[in-house]
């Protein structure tokens, strides 16, 4: 069973920066494609970045210039790196990967942006 976890959340300024990261198990990650997806208080959940086995990457409107995915097959994770956070990036933060029928995702990480 694949296990995904998330690090890297915390509390930051506006206009700051975080980088998150997600670690998945398995033996086939570099088959996995991995989305960031995150759930705002009150709100519903919703696509942050997604890039595929390939490399190929897709971001939300609200993270694109701001927010970089990336992958390092070797270490297992998928980096979520965020600049120019504003208050309305405050969410749980969590990170899905698939392959298959592999559909794990982690417990999430919080990031709060203080204005």
């Amino acid at each position: 069973q694949v296990q995904v976890v998330e690090s890297g959340g915390g509390l930051v300024q506006s206009g700051g920066s975080l980088r998150l990261s997600c670690t998945a198990s398995g033996n086939f990650f570099s088959t996995y494609a991995v989305g960031w997806y995150r759930q705002p208080p009150g709100k519903e959940r919703e696509l942050v970045a997604h890039v595929t086995s390939g490399g190929e990457t897709n971001y939300a409107g609200f993270a694109k210039g701001r927010f970089i995915i990336s992958r390092a097959n070797a270490k297992k994770t998928v980096y979520l790196q965020m600049n120019s956070l504003e208050p309305e990036d405050t969410a749980i933060y969590y990170c899905n990967a698939r392959f298959r029928v592999v559909d794990a995702w982690g417990q999430g990480t919080q990031v709060t942006v203080a204005s």
